[in-house]
């Protein structure tokens, strides 16, 4: 890890691989948990940063796996150092990127040994006190009534 330059708190930062590999950790163990909002809300926010600090690169659209309610439904193609990831697209992201078509099934991001508790540290400490907000707003579970489907 390198160290800032800024004098007063020698935080490390993580390079950009570090933080892919944590991103990787984070989204793997999204898709089990049984609240995944604040994982998934940490990936994200972890990748627009690095994409607005030029460590990662939106390469392109592709047609997603899982469409929600529609019969179709794009994602982005996000590189980061050897990972490939997928974000939600921006109204600009239609314009600007290029449609990639199917995803690739072929393709498998690196084996990465990292805990879940290293890696959200790592992101929480890069994106700052914000994503600390946002865990205790978005990691409360739901009361069990207000999930019911009885609501009219």
């Amino acid at each position: 890890m390198k160290t800032s330059k800024s004098g007063t708190d020698e935080q490390p930062v993580p390079s950009a691989e570090q933080l892919a590999q944590a991103v990787f950790v984070v989204n793997r163990h999204a898709k089990a948990a049984t609240n995944p909002k604040y994982l998934y809300w940490l990936k994200k926010r972890a990748l627009e940063k690095l994409i607005q600090e030029g460590k990662a690169l939106k390469e392109g659209l592709h047609f997603s796996r899982n469409p929600k309610l529609s019969q179709q439904q794009s994602d982005v193609l996000v590189h980061v150092g050897n990972y490939f990831f997928h974000i939600p697209p921006t109204k600009d992201d239609f314009q600007k990127l290029p449609h990639l078509g199917e995803l690739n099934q072929s393709y498998r991001n690196p084996k990465t040994v990292m805990s879940l508790s290293t890696a959200k540290k790592l992101l929480q400490q890069y994106i700052g006190a914000e994503a600390f907000e946002q865990e205790t707003k978005l990691s409360r579970p739901e009361p069990w009534y207000k999930r019911a489907y009885t609501q009219k």
